[in-house]
């Protein structure tokens, strides 16, 4: 037992606090007296061991209220020579064999008077008193609970042998430089911890004047704060989880994003496997079979994360079906949605790990002793299960380690639900808008065309924007390029049917102006039965449109556009025009009216149409990028479409497409009068003959022998039909094309009407005759009348020409 000197005055901090005194069996009588006691009270050994400890107070019967419980406070001894002296007292319990309890009575001190003094020793924060060489010198009530039974062997002794944490060397340096700086420490977080639990403490040092005789020491306090610790590291995980989960919309990316995030701030090695439902392949994991063991594909593994390099602790890479075996946690927690904790893995025999060979070598190799598998809920489904696995960290998983766990997994599985319903939704765009978007686009000898799509998803994003190139009658060539507002399967559906409603118009044969109006009226009446649907919501909620006819007979073009940027026109030369079509309104408005521009173009201008994507920024306004186009068309005489092309797109800067992009490039060619033969002649049943004739000749003059019998029969039946029906002169016109086209123009306009002739009926039978004949037959609107037409298949015919690359 240390020997310290009594405390002699209150002019000392401490004095000898701590000193023990003495101990009361439990009858009440002392049973062992110290040499402090004897300095103190001046009583020796032998005058009061087996005494009853009553003769220690100055006051008969107040003895009888030290023992019983613990207890610490001022009261006056008296002494052998009869003076009385007025101390601080702590009675600490000793328990003993058989539940018995004898007492232990310390001295605090004279100055354990003072109100710091007994503040200190009632303070439920372990406090202790630590000389110059880190010895401890005195320790409170809460101190003393806390090292139990042995507290008192602990005084005097240096900080090493009764060490406050586990880190003893950090503690000692604390104290070391609290004694020589006199700067208290204040709040320094230390973690102390076994193979059962964890706690935080925060340690406060500051300086005491006068530890033990007269010499300078350090105070220490401790403040549990593992709660505060654990709160403020939920918080962290939280905020962290917050900000890098549900970045992306790419579901494995998001999985893998939420064992980063766990590792290692909740576990050591995290997986994120994916069921069914969240809907990674199209194929059922069931169908993939079973294992000779029995384990069954429960799951698709999304993200994997390690404290070790390489993650070996994972028996499946990114992507591989996962194999459990049929009683195993994991499925129990795809079935219930209820989390599994086992606190501590059991491997032993009758383990459900026993029918999990390779996951069982792989937790003993590699020491894994606690799991925790959470459910990812989000919206009414389970789409997996979070396992962490604690390794290198001797805690296990507990209650609180659950709770956040939970939380911070269900968060990620709402960015999971909202990654997948994303990636349902642009799997079904995507697909709809390559259905709906011309596959080999082609000017036939009329035009040769490029394009380029660019969506504003670079990895497969689907908008509205849509392009095409349609073939009319005549040899004629239609280009469209239109933009339907937003993004996603919505616009993708309605370009989808202003296309087909745009195909439909065209083969009309009306005029662009007439196409637009129709097309607006179209989408207005649509938008009004979406809107009165309860059930939908409105498919197309604005569009804009360009429209495009070419002629390469009369190298003549007429273009109307409803609220769409203009098309640029470079000439043979390389200047640059943006042709000052009239804008219109937007299509969807309803009762519009479109304006139709009509000019000659020279042989091999080049038309460069485009969407508002490609002229449009964030922060700049669309005359901008109409200039930055113009100054890459510029003086580029002859440049290769392909080229062109190239420049066009690359006046979009880098990272500053807003927007869907689409654009067509058509350069201009012409038929020639080999291609194109013309009769003109009066409505006069006489001079159909020779005009007949003279339709014959020609096309034997282009090797079209074998189109003789059936062109002969279509001439004539047009000819005669006209001169029966039309006024004015008539104008027949053959064209050698991709096809041959028989056209005969007058000036009547009325419409033409086929009509089902009877078996005794004399007319009515030649339009009969010539659908049977043609490969596609058809009548269409003038400037002065209509023209009729008939399109034969050609023996064999030049390639189409054509570049989507």
């Amino acid at each position: 037992m240390p020997q310290f000197d009594a405390a002699s005055g209150a002019g000392t901090a401490y004095g000898d606090a701590g000193a023990p005194l003495a101990i009361v069996g439990r009858d009440g009588t002392v049973i062992r007296w110290t040499d402090a006691a004897e300095h103190l009270l001046g009583h020796r050994a032998e005058e009061i061991l087996g005494r009853p400890a009553e003769r220690l107070a100055a006051s008969p019967g107040e003895s009888a209220s030290w023992f019983g419980q613990e207890w610490a406070g001022r009261t006056v001894l008296l002494r052998r020579d009869g003076r009385s002296v007025q101390v601080g007292l702590r009675v600490s319990a000793l328990p003993g064999a058989n539940g018995a309890v004898d007492w232990l009575i310390s001295v605090l001190g004279a100055a354990e008077s003072t109100p710091a003094v007994s503040v200190a020793e009632n303070s439920p924060f372990p406090t202790a008193v630590w000389d110059s060489e880190l010895r401890m010198v005195w320790l409170n009530a809460a101190l003393a609970r806390a090292y139990g039974p042995t507290w008192p062997r602990r005084l005097g002794l240096p900080l090493q042998e009764s060490p406050l944490y586990a880190d003893t060397a950090q503690v000692r340096a604390l104290f070391r430089q609290v004694l020589e700086t006199g700067v208290p420490v204040i709040d320094r977080e230390l973690d102390q911890r076994d193979h059962r639990w964890r706690r935080t403490y925060a340690l406060s040092v500051f300086p005491v004047a006068n530890a033990r005789d007269g010499e300078p020491g350090v105070c220490s306090t401790n403040v549990d704060v593992t709660a505060s610790r654990r709160a403020r590291e939920r918080v962290t995980l939280l905020s962290r989880a917050g900000t890098r989960i549900g970045t992306t919309l790419d579901i494995m990316q998001t999985a893998q994003d939420l064992a980063d995030v766990l590792v290692p701030a909740m576990a050591d090695y995290v997986t994120v496997d994916l069921a069914d439902a969240a809907e990674l392949s199209d194929e059922p994991l069931a169908r993939l079979g079973t294992t000779g063991s029995g384990a069954v594909p429960a799951f698709h593994r999304g993200g994997m994360a390690s404290i070790r390099p390489g993650v070996p602790e994972s028996l499946w890479a990114r992507g591989e079906a996962v194999y459990v075996p049929p009683h195993s946690p994991f499925l129990q927690v795809l079935a219930t949605g209820r989390s599994y904790l086992e606190p501590v893995l059991d491997v032993s025999p009758g383990s459900w790990l026993n029918h999990d060979a390779g996951r069982l070598e792989k937790i003993i190799s590699l020491g894994m002793h606690s799991m925790l598998v959470i459910p990812m809920h989000a919206r009414g489904e389970i789409l997996g299960v979070a396992v962490l696995v604690r390794t290198e960290t001797p805690v296990p998983f507990d209650e609180n380690d659950r709770m956040v766990s939970e939380e911070v997994v269900s968060r990620a599985a709402l960015s999971l639900d909202n990654a997948r319903r994303y990636t349902r939704e642009h799997t079904a765009a995507l697909a709809l808008q390559r259905d709906l978007l011309p596959r080999n686009p082609s000017g036939g000898n009329a035009l040769d065309v490029v394009w380029r799509y660019l969506p504003s998803d670079r990895r497969g994003g689907v908008g509205g924007d849509w392009f095409d190139v349609i073939e009319l009658s005549g040899a004629r060539i239609a280009l469209v390029v239109g933009d339907v507002v937003g993004h996603g399967i919505s616009a993708a559906a309605g370009m989808g049917r202003i296309r087909a409603a745009m195909i439909t118009l065209a083969a009309l044969d009306l005029s662009p102006a007439e196409v637009l109006a129709h097309l607006d009226d179209l989408l207005a009446r649509l938008a009004a039965e979406d809107f009165d649907s309860k059930t939908m919501p409105t498919t197309i909620t604005g569009a804009t449109c360009l429209y495009i006819v070419y002629d390469p007979v009369s190298r003549r073009c007429c273009a109307a556009r409803a609220g769409h940027p203009p098309p640029a026109l470079v000439d043979p030369s390389g200047d640059v025009t943006l042709l000052g079509i009239p804008a219109g309104a937007p299509l969807g408005v309803g009762g519009q009216t479109y304006e139709d521009l009509e000019m000659e173009l020279s042989e091999g201008s080049t038309l460069v149409l485009y969407t508002d994507g490609l002229v449009e920024t964030r922060d700049r306004d669309i005359d901008f990028g109409l200039d930055r186009l113009r100054a890459a068309l510029t003086q580029r005489p002859g440049a290769p479409l392909q080229d062109l092309r190239s420049a066009v797109v690359g006046t979009i800067p880098p990272g500053e497409q807003a927007d869907d992009v689409v654009v067509l490039l058509a350069r201009t060619r012409s038929l020639g009068p080999d291609q194109v033969m013309e009769w003109e002649l009066d409505a006069d049943a006489s001079a159909v003959g020779e005009v007949r004739a003279a339709a014959v000749r020609a096309l034997m003059a282009w090797g079209l022998e074998r189109l003789v019998p059936a062109a002969e029969q279509i001439v004539g039946e047009l000819l005669a039909n006209a001169v029966r029906h039309a006024d004015g002169p008539l104008r027949l016109r053959l064209i050698r094309d991709q096809v041959l086209v028989c056209e005969v123009f007058d000036t009547s306009l009325n419409a033409v009407r086929t009509v089902s002739a009877g078996p005794d009926d004399e007319e009515g039978r030649g339009l009969a005759i010539i659908g049977a004949l043609a490969s596609r037959h058809g009548s269409r609107g003038t400037s002065t009348g209509k023209c009729v037409w008939a399109e034969l298949l050609l023996p064999s015919g030049p390639a189409a020409t054509g570049d989507g690359g």
